[in-house]
């Protein structure tokens, strides 16, 4: 039985049980099928080919989402934190004819031509859409270390065996409850929120995230976001390292987290074994996963009674692992290539480096690309320094360079209001967790509107390398300046 089969089986046999909540209103599993028909039925109206759509969290971005899955057209989810830049160049890339919003009006050339309960459905006319991959059923673009979004074509059997893949490990666990706290709109929540919980017969919730205390890709109401935990009472979360670490922090100041949590899955970037061991502490059942987006998400995860401290655990089902030359290549179900570019069969490189070891748990290091080698020739993986940093409540974000240095230097985004003695606290913290020629000698303080402002982020709160050297060049030469002649002088007083 085919992959979109087995979903659609799901929907049907879940009958009456309750499959989507916003908050407001429930949808059973036959409620969802229904509503997922007459979106197709929409689209046929129109007829639509392929389809943005940028909507909020909630019932009809499921139903639109499962359509699209339905009916074969190509889906194009767009997260509403993309800028107006970005969203035109997915809507050119991709040659949508058909664009559904909850949010703002029609782009430039979209005429208004369904009104759905307050979500519009616009149209356009496409001569000569580019070619896409065959077998293309969602165009996921990923910020990635540019500005630029770049298109991955994933098929639905990609999607759903990982989906699958996912279901199974966690069979035993008898999750029921799970809580959508990213946009639906990344591969990871639709993946392994959205797909995997249908298939295993849970109550989804999909709330609208402002209602949360989340906004755009960073923004985060702490008090918000554990007033909803006590709402719904989630048994599943997926969350991301500066998710898990307001959790943390929520908890430790006794902020009132829900006992129901059965498993608390946490990727998309570094976590620090510390950061970890704290949830763990408060009751939280933490388990760090990794994966991609040209892998259809998650690729390997820890698991209940499976799981090894510093790893992201074994590869699921659905993927396997190689290591070249210290690099990590996916192979298996992977992407079927990038937009408007072409792909040779084969495993995926990932750009990470990482090791397996004896028992099969993946490690893994940080960026092949921004690894740097100090003047002691060690070499460091940034996002480790970095990890550790943000795991501090007074440091948002911290971009970490040491190349060629004697020390390492950073530039620090505060969080909130904290200030020079909270930062330098924090780092002092941070720095005594750490090996000598990992600790952070020089930093400068970076506003958070600043930082934001210059596109310093990708849509999933890691830094763009690229785009922070080019934006604070002056600021970071003056570090370096700084640690060189702290050396010098270290070495004159020798």
């Amino acid at each position: 039985m085919s992959e979109i089969l087995k979903l659609m089986d799901a929907l049907r046999l879940g009958g009456e049980r309750i499959a989507l909540n916003d908050g407001k209103e429930s949808w059973t599993y036959a409620r969802l099928d229904q509503e997922s028909a007459h979106w197709m039925a929409r689209l046929e109206e129109t007829g639509a080919g392929r389809v943005a759509y940028r909507l909020s969290n909630g019932l009809d971005w499921v139903a639109l989402d499962l359509a699209l899955l339905r009916s074969g057209r190509a889906a194009v989810p767009i997260p509403d934190f993309f800028s107006r830049g970005q969203r035109d160049h997915v809507l050119s890339a991709s040659g949508v004819d058909t664009y559904v919003t909850d949010l703002a009006g029609p782009p430039a050339g979209f005429l208004r031509c369904l009104d759905v309960g307050g979500i519009d459905v616009c149209r356009r006319q496409v001569d000569c859409p580019p070619d896409l991959h065959p077998g293309t059923a969602k165009i996921t673009f990923t910020s990635g270390s540019t500005g630029q979004p770049k298109g991955v074509c994933l098929s639905a059997e990609h999607m759903l065996a990982t989906a699958s893949s996912i279901c199974s490990a966690l069979g035993g666990e008898d999750i029921r409850r799970h809580l959508c706290v990213l946009p639906l709109s990344l591969l990871l929540e639709n993946v392994a929120g959205i797909y995997a919980n249908l298939l295993n017969h849970s109550q989804i919730f999909v709330p609208p995230l402002a209602g949360m205390g989340i906004s755009g890709s960073s923004g985060l109401d702490i008090e918000r976001f554990v007033a909803a935990q006590q709402v719904y009472e989630p048994e599943s979360l997926i969350l991301v390292p500066q998710l898990l670490l307001a959790l943390t922090v929520a908890g430790e100041f006794a902020m009132g987290l829900p006992d129901s949590y059965r498993f608390v899955a946490v990727g998309g970037g570094k976590v620090p074994e510390n950061l970890i061991n704290r949830a763990a502490q408060l009751g939280i059942p933490v388990y760090e996963g990794y994966g991609l987006t040209e892998c259809g998400s998650v690729v390997a995860l820890n698991l209940p009674g499976d799981s090894c401290a510093g790893s992201v655990g074994k590869p699921l089902s659905h993927a396997a692992i190689e290591l070249r030359d210290g690099e990590i290549f996916v192979c298996g179900q992977t992407m079927l290539g990038y937009l408007g570019e072409g792909r040779e069969a084969g495993c995926i490189a990932t750009g990470d480096l990482g090791a397996l070891d004896d028992e099969g748990y993946l490690r893994v290091h940080g960026r092949k690309k921004n690894c740097f080698i100090t003047a002691f020739g060690r070499n460091v993986s940034p996002e480790w320094i970095e990890s550790e940093l943000q795991t501090e409540i007074a440091i948002a974000h911290a971009v970490v360079f040491g190349e060629g240095l004697a020390h390492n230097v950073a530039l620090i985004v505060p969080r909130g209001e904290a200030a020079d003695p909270q930062i330098d606290q924090a780092i002092t913290a941070a720095n005594a967790r750490l090996p000598d020629y990992a600790r952070l000698s020089a930093w400068r303080l970076v506003s958070v509107n600043e930082f934001s402002a210059a596109g310093c982020l990708t849509d999933n709160g890691r830094p763009r390398r690229s785009r922070v050297t080019e934006r604070f060049a002056t600021d970071l030469e003056a570090l370096y300046t700084q640690v060189r002649e702290q050396t010098y002088a270290t070495i004159r007083q020798a």
